[in-house]
């Protein structure tokens, strides 16, 4: 079993300060898992909840009665499933001395369950877990993570055809069960045609009439497709930053299958001689890097972008931190360049740094303000 210290010390530090932390993170993605493995850490009593559990659901039909004689650490796994519990949890987080504090799981992305847990505010502290990345992996797996992508049963599986048959199985069973437990009651076949519209238009700027001609539907019904597996936390929406230029800017957000193994599923890539053939090689590789990325730096949605204008300048990734902005590039190369386009970032944007993230084995400064780091390198090499 990998172990995930990072995020163990995390959950340690927030249930210090606060005495409710929601770990959220998309089905499978490992997030029962690293709570047994937090819970055999924790110096005290737990207790463990799962609401997908008949006898477990059927004890918290009175959750008060239940919950408040608990001491230590209680852990209530898929809380979407009751949302009502947040109400109850703000009355035992009030308690003095705080006897207890509650570790809650959730498949939902932090805003829609903020909708739920409104009530908490000061007293809940969110934690995203995402697949493995090549930090807990190795460097020397990065070539099986970015095909068969983080989702602890797909990458750990015994062969690539094993890892293929686990994804193909969960596209199905989150189509077809998760996304209308989770509210979104769209026919599973047509959820299934846009989602595989989606890997193939992985890494591009959303184009609403264009989906929406394609499937039959209305610019508002493909949007709120988008949304609806953004929530689920299988899609990411990289937001345009709109700098005080002269320049027109791209307003739209990019769009990527957020785990690349799913990516590789919907487009039945089945090894890593398919994927390096495929057309979309070049995007899946950005968003498998994009994605290592937001997680080696621990960013919020907020805090990552893309940047791009009308006449082709762009930037893969922007983060923004205070007043400082730093660039990303990302490059299926071995031997990465200086190009314009660079150039005319770092001077539209007021650049502190950019950072070229490349296929080949070695770091190296292309200019005084521009870094080129090896993929394998990321998490030495680019500061936190």
């Amino acid at each position: 079993m990998i172990s995930r210290k990072s995020y163990i010390e995390t959950l340690r530090r927030r249930l210090d300060q606060f005495p409710v932390v929601a770990l959220i993170g998309a089905r499978q993605v490992g997030k029962t898992t690293l709570a047994k493995q937090f819970s055999r850490t924790y110096k005290g009593p737990v207790r463990h909840f799962d609401l997908e559990n008949t006898e477990d659901l059927q004890a918290l039909r009175e959750p008060m009665l239940v919950l408040r004689e608990l001491r230590g650490l209680v852990v209530i796994d898929e809380i979407q499933r009751l949302p009502d519990l947040f109400q109850i949890l703000r009355v035992l987080a009030d308690r003095p001395r705080r006897p207890a504090r509650f570790l809650v799981l959730g498949s939902a992305s932090i805003e829609l369950l903020q909708q739920s847990s409104e009530s908490l505010a000061g007293r809940i502290s969110y934690c995203e877990i995402d697949g493995f990345s090549i930090r807990e992996i190795g460097a020397s797996q990065t070539d099986r993570l970015w095909l068969r992508g983080g989702f602890p049963r797909a990458y750990m599986a015994t062969s690539n055809q094993r890892s293929m048959a686990w994804r193909e199985e969960f596209l199905r069973t989150f189509i077809e069960r998760d996304m209308p437990q989770l509210g979104f009651k769209t026919p599973a076949e047509t959820l299934k045609r846009f989602w595989t519209m989606l890997a193939h238009w992985h890494g591009q700027v959303w184009n609403a009439s264009e989906f929406g001609r394609a499937l039959g539907f209305s610019d508002h019904a493909v949007r709120r497709y988008l949304d609806a597996l953004t929530s689920a936390l299988v899609v990411r929406q990289l937001r345009p930053w709109h700098a005080n230029v002269a320049k027109r800017q791209i307003k739209s957000p990019k769009v990527y299958v957020q785990d690349s193994g799913l990516m590789h599923a919907l487009l039945k890539i089945r090894s890593h001689s398919e994927l390096t053939s495929h057309p979309k090689v070049g995007a899946s590789w950005e968003g498998f890097m994009i994605g290592e990325i937001i997680q080696h730096l621990g960013l919020r949605g907020d805090d990552a972008h893309f940047w791009g204008t009308h006449s082709g300048a762009e930037l893969d990734l922007l983060v923004t931190r205070g007043t400082q902005a730093v660039g990303f590039e990302i490059k299926r190369t071995l031997a990465p360049q200086l190009t314009p386009s660079m150039r005319a970032a770092i001077e539209a944007l007021e650049l502190r740094r950019l950072f070229v993230i490349h296929a080949g084995e070695q770091t190296f400064p292309l200019s005084k303000q521009v870094l080129a780091v090896s993929c394998r390198r990321l998490t030495e090499d680019i500061p936190q």
